[in-house]
């Protein structure tokens, strides 16, 4: 049985929505989001996510993963689709057309990237103007190696990330160990001494302390600290379960074109 909250609350009731389900259990959040170099823009700045795929505003090569995922809710959501009618629209064939197309008027201007340590190197070495990175590896480079990049939250992609136990274990018992300690309010929240990475557990926010190696305090990059779950779309698992591969087929031939 997973642990209860300190202050009583059953452990299933503590989990924020969705980060824990009939198959596993979510340990932590981390964000896709975009980051862009200070130096970049002297004037207006990027502040939202329509403001990537601005162009005319501001010009410039866009980092991007190669990968359907997120950039289709991000492409929706710059084109004017609100968080919560995101994955309503793509379940129709002309939301995701849509996607696509607003994905088109960038395509010329997009550099491609599949590690997640490419995001950081591409801005550093200023190959792009901004790049949709994860979270964490922007605040490294921002509080290990000072570099002086801006994480834009609006429109950011929120993902969980936890354990499940594969049927027919021939290790149950020290998986089920594992699960227990993983879910422990106190092992979640200390994670985000080391990076920015969101406990999937209520009771473990006010655990979330500072930055180990600087001294950083560590709420205000937490994905899922108050200001910036609200700018925030909460990643549909259960939608890229069900059409994740046919969608991935098509980004492929799009990509291709």
């Amino acid at each position: 049985a997973l642990v209860p909250a300190a202050d009583g609350t059953p452990a299933p009731d503590d989990y924020f929505p969705d980060a824990i389900t009939e198959c596993g259990v979510g340990q932590l959040f981390g964000a896709t989001i975009y980051a862009y170099h200070q130096q970049s823009f002297t004037d207006d700045k990027p502040t939202t996510i329509a403001d990537f795929f601005d162009l005319e505003k501001f010009p410039g090569r866009r980092g991007m993963r190669r990968g359907a995922q997120s950039n289709l809710e991000f492409a929706l959501m710059a084109d004017g689709v609100s968080r919560s009618q995101v994955y309503e629209t793509l379940d129709t064939p002309e939301g995701i057309d849509r996607a696509f197309r607003k994905l088109d008027t960038i395509k010329d201007a997009v550099v491609w990237w599949d590690a997640g340590a490419q995001p950081p190197q591409m801005l550093a070495d200023r190959e792009v103007v901004m790049s949709t990175a994860y979270n964490g590896r922007i605040f490294n480079a921002q509080i290990l190696e000072n570099q002086p990049f801006v994480v834009v939250w609006d429109g950011a992609s929120l993902g969980a990330f936890g354990f499940g136990i594969v049927a027919g274990s021939s290790h149950l018992a020290a998986a089920r160990q594992l699960v227990e300690f993983a879910a422990r309010p106190e092992t979640m929240a200390s994670v985000s001494k080391y990076i920015s990475y969101s406990p999937a557990r209520r009771s473990a926010t006010s655990l979330v302390g500072t930055h180990l190696a600087t001294g950083v305090d560590m709420a205000p990059h937490m994905p899922t600290s108050e200001n910036n779950r609200a700018k925030v779309l909460i990643e549909n698992w259960r939608w890229w379960s069900d059409h994740g591969d046919e969608i991935s087929e098509r980004f492929g031939a799009w990509l291709a074109r």
